[in-house]
Parts: structure tokens; sequence; C-alpha cells
């Protein structure tokens, strides 16, 4: 079956970074975009970083814009995304999710699988 794990996740201080990795298995992973969604609590999930199939393309929402890099190796079957200069409101549960079209959406409804998720807390 399809998996997608997330890893990387921990506390920090803020202005450091993390890097997360989400690894897939049982999937084509070359033929799906990847994204980052994040989820604090008490919020609605929201997009944080999109990438296209081959990687050529790559779209972020405008908070983490310039501080946080989304790539991928398809060799690996693998999506990262590289956070620098966190904030405390980056503090979230970061979700890696695979659609099944060349072109990430910023649409949480668009991705048809999901991992379990990993925490970043970020602390003053």
């Amino acid at each position: 079956q399809v998996q997608l794990v997330e890893s990387g996740g921990g506390s920090v201080q803020a202005g450091g970074s993390l890097r997360l990795s989400c690894a897939s298995s049982g999937l084509t992973f070359s033929v799906f975009a990847m994204a980052w969604f994040r989820q604090a609590p008490g919020k609605e999930r929201e997009f944080v970083a999109g990438i296209s199939r081959n990687g050529g393309t790559t779209v972020y929402a405008d908070s983490v814009k310039g501080r946080f890099t989304i790539s991928r190796d398809n060799a690996k079957n693998t999506v990262y995304l590289q956070m620098n200069s966190l904030s405390p409101e980056d503090t979230a549960v970061y979700y890696c999710g695979a659609r099944y079209t060349t072109y990430a959406s910023t649409a949480k409804e668009d991705y048809v699988y999901w991992g379990q998720g990993t925490q970043v807390t970020v602390s003053s």
C-alpha cells in the first residue's frame, strides 16, 4: 500500500533550521506532484510549499518564501523541506501530500495521499 513517512521534525530555537524528509513507497513517485502542508493547534491545515513531478516548478506560501526550500529526489522517492530562519509562528505538525498530476496545488483537497505528520516546535 502507499505510504508517506515524514521525518526530521523536532524542537529548535527561533532563528534555527530543520530539514524535513518525506519518504514514499507503494507509488510511482515521479508521476506525483508533492507538497508540504502544516497544521497548528486549532487551525486549518495550510499549504506551505509544493513541487512539480520533475522538480522544475516550485511554489511557496507567502509566509515562508525566502526561508523554506522544497526539493525532491525521484531516485530516492523522497521530498524534502529545508526550513531556515524559523520562528515560533512556524510551530505546527508538518505533513507531506501527493497529488497525481504534474503540478502542485495549494488546496489540500487536491492531494490523495498523506503522511502521518512530524512535529516542528520553535521556541522564542
